[in-house]
């Protein structure tokens, strides 16, 4: 059953649409390198250490591309969410403007309380921003909508990277003194 928006596109919309809504999988397999790019996200995000954050979100970005054999998305982590009286932003997709890559925005604190993000959270932020660039690069849809199959190759994308196949990830982090003494 197509979300509400769907009556407002045009045809060609409504095709590409029920094209994605179609496609509920993405065939990638969990691999060391997918969980270990989580854990130093979570360790990153626990520690308050943005460049480390960015650093493993870009990891797990290029990896999942690489094993897709598609272009890779330049990700960058800002500190702040941007927020107005429509809320706050989580993520951001912008596809390929050329020349370049297409890039992912994605921010590791709230906007009202300035707090770090929860680590699920940001992780499925990013993933679903990495969904866009998989609905353009490796699906080959005109363009990416919010489908009902849109969010099940999110959670089967969250699935992957966070379970090595035989129980959940045993995630270990790094606390920092600051959460400690909390």
């Amino acid at each position: 059953m197509p979300f509400e928006y769907y009556h407002r596109l045009n045809g060609r919309q409504k095709r590409i649409y029920r094209q994605s809504d179609e496609i509920e999988e993405v065939h990638l397999p969990g691999s060391v390198q997918l969980r270990d790019s989580v854990r130093e996200i979570e360790n990153g995000l626990c520690t308050e250490k943005k460049s480390r954050v960015q650093q493993a979100s870009q990891q797990l970005a290029r990896n999942i591309c690489r094993q897709l054999e598609i272009v890779s998305v330049d990700v960058k982590v800002l500190a702040r969410r941007p927020s107005d009286d429509w809320g706050e932003l989580h993520g951001l997709y912008e596809p390929v403007e050329s020349p370049g890559p297409a890039h992912i925005t994605v921010w590791m604190r709230t906007a009202k309380r300035k707090q770090v993000v929860a680590f699920k959270t940001y992780l499925r932020t990013l993933l679903h921003e990495i969904g866009h660039h998989l609905d353009y690069e490796y699906f080959r849809l005109e363009e990416s909508f919010h489908t009902e199959g849109f969010y099940k190759r999110e959670n089967q994308l969250f699935r992957t990277v966070t379970n090595p196949g035989d129980g959940p990830l045993p995630i270990q982090y790094e606390l920092p003194l600051t959460i400690l003494s909390h």
